[in-house]
């Protein structure tokens, strides 16, 4: 490689590393006394953060007691003081500011913003005593507070959520001066700054909560987990595994962005971290500098619906949805699994569709036959160890009492000893160039051996999480003290393991490694905790105005009352939300306004759509902004790497991110996919055949099976992907799922139907504020000796009146009053379940059609290769 060219290169990398810090950890990076200010800033947020999340502040410490105890509004306005200050000094105001040192200006507004976000810490007994009643100061520091929030929003983000943030700000003030439709009383600026400020209704509110109390530490762990190696360990194992297929190396990226994005909540930061490597090497099989940057793209947005992080929605969906963090993972982990399958399926079509190879291995490939015998037997080995772990923590416990903690740790080190000797038998992993002329693949055994270890955190946390069912916060706490043991000690070991006298220098680098991490992991989390803050702005905002309710009227117009058309809605204005806000504040936004709606408008439909559904749903379609042309940033990041045109990345990447604008519209309608109230046993054969319809859809939305798609086998084989997810909705059309029954003679037939069953009320009413409503109410009937008492055992009594059934009493706090039933409400239809051939029968003439479309392109591909194979002969 000439001088010119190393130039070149060393420039294209620190543009993109400018790329990177200007959307994550902020492009300002000041020299002498200022930079040491803010990496101690940085470092102090993340001590501070691992502090309150310990149960050291608890701990009867000799002589002083317990200290440093905050309540959860206190951490918040230091958490959201930290971001303020590191915000306006590693963020330059305008692209010709100062990179290099920090405005007087700056620290000055950094210094005001810290004190503002601080305030209810500070001044927080005297603002206890007298609430909703603030006096001058509290109002000068809150409309400060407030300004500068705003300001740093814009820097750290970008104008989008800032004046997102401000349309609802003057919503607030200025309700009676609005358009009819969406009028309200209007606010005072007392009563607006009382409630943004002062109070967790709006900026120190959940979504804050969840930051400072949750998605600090695992950004922290993740930080921690680069920063020891892990990224490149998880690059080398994919590449050393699926290099040598077709396509290989794109297959590889897939892999390795899906395990970067476990531990990465940025996915700008995952294209620049693997693309770096997995791009080049692409293009050097086949893929075009376009094709290449959108696998890139679309595998690292995808690493954002991966549990156990989510892009730190799975820990606002806590608080949001009501239901444990593990619910979550639980539910979201399927959909997500089987978007990565598909992708890498889209790969291997497009290996196919140009004839790509993979690369070459170092050694001489194993045959099928031991490949399979070492998977079984790796696959048996590991859960021997995990039953021996899981049964033998078990025995721990009650045998050694209060002292167990201490054990089971001491066993952890042991493993972890074993597991560092083991790594250090076999050389480092390097940072390959990617640009180097030849590209062998590095040797499995050897590669996989090399960081064991690095799995040892996230099996803490998974352990801590799903076993010991602790809190997020307190999993990830104990999963980052494990992290920050490994980055100090793993390089001391590995030099003794292997007779190296290198010991203290070693020692320093991992506690400077260390040190560097806690600083990356608070940088990293600037824009997060801004973000949510700003965020809470507009949660404050619907709270306060009552515009929710208004615009789930106007969005009930604009639908006519279609779910379906409902949902395109949603995730139209997901998508343009998403293209200027974070993942973050657009799931916030967008659920806090419109995921009530879609419930509301579902029940009125007839289709019980569960709150998780919704918010999962809400969730995908605004990740899909950072693919969306023309502002996804994901694409510019790939684009800058593969050298190809930006916007065409963006496209290319939507289209291969169909199959995750897909699956938000098949989980609402069959939340079998979210294994919701499913067995074991149902759980992995929904996962077989969702698998299977994936990338069914995919060879269509694609264009290629086992040949090029004809346009009636694209139809076919949509066709046969909707009956594999939906197979209900035929059998519902072959067999009705309900039979219907008179309102008028419902006690009567009730008198037949079994106690448990779930009935359908189709209900005419008024809502809360006298509008009138129709709606679908489920009850599950109760015991009794006939109808009557069945249904008054769920709280609901009937009374005819003319040809009408109304609602003649309803218990308080009875199933029917949960269910939405209230006096005077008039009942228009019953619904009760009648028996229905299984719906897997339709899987019949789904696999059936699916067959003879394999025979075809089989057929017509071997014809293909045929007359290939010919016309290179005659040549």
């Amino acid at each position: 490689m000439t001088e010119l060219q190393n130039r070149q290169a060393e420039a294209d990398d620190r543009e993109l590393q400018e790329m990177v810090a200007a959307n994550d950890t902020g492009a300002r990076i000041p020299e002498g006394w200022q930079g040491k200010i803010l990496l101690a800033a940085a470092l102090c947020w993340s001590l501070f953060q691992l502090w309150i999340a310990s149960p050291l502040p608890f701990y009867d410490w000799p002589i002083i007691g317990s200290f440093g105890i905050f309540n959860d509004t206190e951490v918040r306005a230091i958490h959201l003081g930290f971001a303020a200050f590191l915000a306006f000094t590693a963020y330059p105001a305008l692209a010709r500011s100062p990179r290099h040192h920090i405005p007087v200006t700056d620290i000055a507004l950094s210094l005001l913003g810290a004190f503002s976000a601080s305030y209810i810490f500070l001044f927080y007994d005297q603002l206890v005593t007298r609430p909703g009643l603030p006096n001058t100061q509290d109002l000068v520091f809150s409309i400060t507070g407030l300004i500068l929030l705003l300001e740093a929003t814009r820097r750290t983000l970008g104008p989008p959520l800032m004046i997102v943030a401000i349309v609802f700000l003057t919503y607030s003030l200025a309700g009676p001066w609005m358009p009819e439709l969406i009028a309200h009383k209007g606010v005072t600026l007392k009563e607006l700054v009382n409630h943004q400020w002062l109070t967790t209704e709006g900026v120190f509110g959940i979504a804050l909560g969840v930051s400072s109390n949750f998605v600090f530490l695992f950004v922290l762990f993740g930080a921690l987990l680069d920063k020891a190696g892990a990224g490149n360990y998880f690059i080398k194992v994919a590449f050393s595994l699926l290099g040598h297929m077709r396509g290989g190396p794109a297959k590889a990226a897939v892999v390795s962005s899906g395990l970067t994005g476990l531990i990465s909540g940025s996915s700008i930061a995952n294209v620049v971290t693997t693309g770096t490597f997995t791009i080049p090497m692409m293009k050097r099989v086949g893929f075009t500098s376009e094709k290449a940057g959108a696998v890139e793209v679309a595998s690292s947005v995808n690493g954002q619906i991966m549990p156990p992080v989510m892009g730190a929605a799975a820990f606002l969906m806590v608080e949001y949805v009501g239901i444990s963090y593990v619910e979550v993972i639980t539910h979201a982990f399927l959909p997500a699994l089987i978007s990565y399958l598909a992708l890498i399926y889209i790969v291997h079509l497009e290996a196919l569709k140009q004839n790509m190879q993979g690369l070459p291995r170092r050694m001489e490939v194993k045959t099928w036959q031991l490949r399979l015998i070492g998977m079984l037997t790796g696959f048996l080995v590991t859960a021997g160890i995990a039953a021996v772990v899981y049964y033998g923590i078990g025995w721990v416990k009650p045998t050694f009492g209060d002292y167990a903690g201490l054990v089971i740790a001491a066993l952890l080190f042991v493993v972890y000893l074993f597991l560092v000797r083991f790594a250090s038998r076999v050389p480092d992993l390097e940072l390959d160039d990617p640009d180097s002329p030849m590209v062998q693949l590095p040797e499995v055994g050897p590669t996989v051996k090399s960081g064991l270890h690095y799995l040892l955190p996230v099996v803490v946390l998974v352990w801590c999480l799903m076993i010991e069912r602790l809190s997020p916060g307190l999993s990830a706490f104990w999963a980052t003290v494990l992290m920050m043991f490994i980055l100090v000690t793993q390089r001391p070991l590995m030099a003794w393991f292997r007779g190296k006298d290198e010991l203290p220098r070693r020692l320093r680098k991992g506690f400077n490694e260390l040190i560097d991490g806690l600083i990356v992991g608070a940088r990293n989390m600037i824009g997060i905790g801004i973000a949510t803050a700003t965020a809470g702005i507009i949660v404050g905002a619907v709270s306060q105005t009552g515009v929710g309710s208004v615009l789930a009227d106007l969005v009930e117009v604009l639908s006519m009352g279609n779910l379906l058309l409902m949902l395109m809605l949603t995730a139209v204005l997901s998508l343009i939300l998403g293209m200027g806000l974070p993942t973050t504040a657009n799931y916030i936004v967008v659920s806090s306004l419109l995921a009530p709606v879609v419930i509301s408008l579902g029940q009125e439909s007839g289709l019980i759509v569960p709150l998780i559904a919704v918010h999962l749903f809400v969730f995908y379609f605004g990740i899909m902004a950072d693919v969306t042309p023309p502002v996804g940033l994901a694409s510019f990041a790939a684009a800058a790497v593969s050298g190809g045109d930006p916007i065409r990345t963006g496209f290319q990447a939507f289209s291969y991110s169909l199959r995750t604008a897909a699956l938000p519209f098949l989980f609402i309608f069959n939340t079998d996919l979210l294994l919701i109230d499913v067995s074991w046993a149902q759980g992995i054969q929904i996962f077989i055949v969702a698998t299977i319809a994936m990338l069914i859809f995919t060879a269509a939305t694609q264009g290629y099976f086992f040949s090029r798609n004809r346009w009636y086998e694209t139809l076919a084989l949509l066709l046969i992907a909707f009956s594999l997810f939906r197979p209900g909705f035929w059998m519902d059309r072959i067999v009705a799922p309900y039979q219907q029954i008179e309102p008028s003679a419902l006690v009567q037939s009730l008198d037949t139907v079994e106690p448990g069953t779930e009935l359908r009320f189709w209900v005419d009413g008024e809502d809360a504020v006298g509008n009138a409503r129709s709606f679908v109410a489920t009850l599950e009937l109760g015991e009794g000796d006939n109808g009557r008492d069945r249904l008054a055992s769920v709280g609901l009594e009937l009374i005819a009146s003319g040809d009408r059934t109304l609602v003649d009493f309803v218990g308080f706090d009875s199933a029917a009053e949960k269910a939405g039933m209230a006096f005077d409400q008039v009942i228009t239809g019953v619904e009760a379940p009648q028996a229905q051939p299984p719906k897997q029968l339709i899987y019949i003439p789904a696999v059936a059609l699916l067959l003879v479309l394999i025979t075809l392109q089989r057929r017509r591909r071997a014809q293909d290769e045929q007359a290939m194979q010919g016309a290179s002969a005659s040549a």
